[in-house]
């Protein structure tokens, strides 16, 4: 959940309730925790750890015009928004993941930053968010009709969880706690484990690593890589690490950004880890104040040459409205922004199952004739 959707809450919650409501409201279980005693030694080594946070390599604020808080809590409860959600249902399926040969490699898009994956016999899910919203209160951040296909009973074990980081739209309480006994591993940046032994993990099951530390899954290599973003599940921010994955098996390589701002460390992942076949890229929730902790469309295509991808799937889009712009305009930039580029563009409807064969396959402009009924 970005602050925008934070501050309407808590200004909502104040007035319902008043100061001690809160107080009450944020000490819930949804909430998570912080991470403390034996968990921040390994935080204290870290070098992206200092002054009591976590840091991006290039320091930059969270919002390029260094508002202030009562400045962008005005703005959210003020500010109009063209187009913010689409006319009808988005168009979506719900995949038969269940019956699906372990020996097959693909990804399915679940709507936002959430994806399934199998590859190199294993099976991942990617910050999945199968609730009806992303904030801590159901009225907040809706999700568009039609994009939540599947709930967690849909989904096969699976033999590891990544999360990017704890923002409320990519670490969803109901979700991951409904997958809990279906969770063979948790891969996450450093600190964010403490939400999960708050929500009932055990700390054997939970992986938590830093920048350009990695797992083997006995078939896929979890590589944690650095993104442009900031972390917090209230207000107290940057206290646990956010990242990006690659994701390697023989023949296939995937690379998922996370949220993350454009920036030079896209083009030295690609140098060192190599060029994904397929890459996730941020471009859905943008404004120039943003600029520096998500993509624009224009730039998440750059982003994609920078790796060498030979496909780029948007992610961060097509579920909530969390950014000013309409919601169909990142499909429409980026499908410009890639014309006569290297890599294939792959825009499939949420829930279908996408091979990750080469050549991957092209899809229709779903979103061209859903925003022909605003008209």
């Amino acid at each position: 959940m970005k602050r925008r959707a934070f501050l309407g809450m808590m200004a909502g919650a104040a007035v319902a309730a008043g100061a001690g409501g809160v107080f009450a409201f944020l000490r819930q279980e949804q909430f998570g925790a912080l991470p403390e005693g034996e968990d921040m030694r390994r935080i204290l080594r870290s070098p992206h750890y200092a002054d009591g946070a976590f840091h991006n390599l290039i320091e930059r604020p969270v919002l390029s015009d260094n508002s202030t808080f009562a400045g962008a809590l005005l703005r959210s409860l003020v500010e109009e928004r063209p187009n913010p959600a689409p006319p009808a249902p988005v168009p979506s399926k719900k995949p038969d993941l269940l019956s699906r040969d372990r020996s097959e490699n693909f990804v399915v898009w679940l709507g936002h930053s959430s994806f399934f994956l199998q590859m190199g016999g294993k099976r991942l899910l990617i910050d999945p968010v199968f609730s009806d919203h992303a904030a801590p209160v159901s009225f907040s951040t809706r999700a568009f009709a039609g994009s939540t296909p599947c709930t967690a009973q849909d989904m096969p074990d699976i033999d590891a969880l990544l999360i990017s980081h704890d923002h409320w739209d990519h670490l969803d309480y109901p979700t991951v706690t409904a997958l809990k006994t279906r969770v063979g591993l948790v891969a996450c940046g450093l600190g964010t484990g403490a939400h999960f032994r708050r929500w009932g993990f055990e700390r054997e099951r939970i992986c938590e690593a830093d920048w350009g530390d990695d797992i083997d899954l006995n078939g896929v290599r979890i590589r944690f890589v650095t993104a442009s973003h900031y972390s917090g599940r209230t207000l107290t921010q940057n206290k646990t690490l956010w990242t990006g994955f690659m994701l390697e098996a023989p023949g296939c390589r995937v690379f998922f950004s996370g949220d993350s701002g454009y920036g030079p460390h896209f083009a030295d992942i690609g140098k060192k880890l190599g060029a994904p076949d397929l890459a996730l890229l941020d471009c859905g929730q943008y404004n120039e104040r943003w600029k520096y902790i998500h993509m624009t469309p224009e730039e998440a295509v750059q982003a994609a040459q920078d790796l060498g991808a030979k496909a780029l799937l948007p992610a961060h889009i097509g579920k909530f409205a969390l950014a000013y712009h309409p919601w169909d305009e990142p499909f429409r930039r980026v499908t410009t922004a890639s014309q006569g580029k290297a890599f294939r563009l792959v825009t499939p409807i949420i829930g279908d199952v996408v091979s990750l064969a080469r050549p991957l396959p092209e899809f229709p402009r779903w979103w061209e004739a859903l925003a022909a009924r605003q008209a």
